[in-house]
């Protein structure tokens, strides 16, 4: 069987996990690596010795294994997730834009931008009728307007805002799916 977490996928997924376990030993990464990135992903605080202790490994080969996936840059960095709604960022939207000059200046400078808006989580960059999508968090939809009005529309070259509010968040994870061979 093969185990996502907790949750046991089908036989027929066997396939699909020995090529992913072919494409993680392509980057130098094996089961232990991947098995040490899926507990951390799913609780940054474990420590060492906890996570040597789900592996039956000793600390200093966790460490060390631990110390490589962050040089290397397969553990960008460790995070609090907050809650939203307890600190009063009870509005979720996302945003659909899009610019009127393509350049990659124009680009550059609107993402750059994008990078100083503390309310904007998310900013992708997109193919298709949108440029960018971007993930906004806000008090209110009064600090919606706000925001749209004081601060995106200020941009220049943006020709189209479209917005969507979240009426209820279904599924929220920051966990990548690491398929795990049993």
């Amino acid at each position: 069987m093969i185990r996502l977490g907790v949750a046991v996928l089908p036989q027929t997924a066997r396939q699909y996990c020995q090529y992913l376990a072919h494409v993680f030993t392509m980057k130098g990464l094996d089961q232990i690596d991947l098995r040490i990135l899926n507990l951390l992903q799913l609780d940054s605080k474990h420590t060492i010795k906890e996570v040597a202790s789900h592996l039956h490994m000793t600390t200093t080969p966790v460490y060390e294994r631990i110390r490589r996936l962050e040089d290397e840059g397969y553990i960008k960095r460790y995070v609090a997730l907050l809650d939203a709604d307890k600190l009063d960022f009870g509005l979720t939207a996302f945003c659909r834009l899009t610019i009127n000059e393509k350049s990659r200046q124009a680009r550059e400078e609107f993402e750059r931008c994008i990078h100083g808006f503390l309310e904007v989580l998310e900013c992708h960059h997109l193919a298709g009728t949108a440029d960018y999508q971007l993930k906004i968090v806000v008090g209110d939809i009064k600090a919606y307007h706000d925001f749209v009005v004081n601060k995106l529309s200020k941009l220049s070259g943006i020709t189209a805002i479209e917005s969507s509010f979240v009426m209820a968040e279904i599924k929220q994870t920051s966990r990548l799916p690491i398929l795990l061979e049993e």
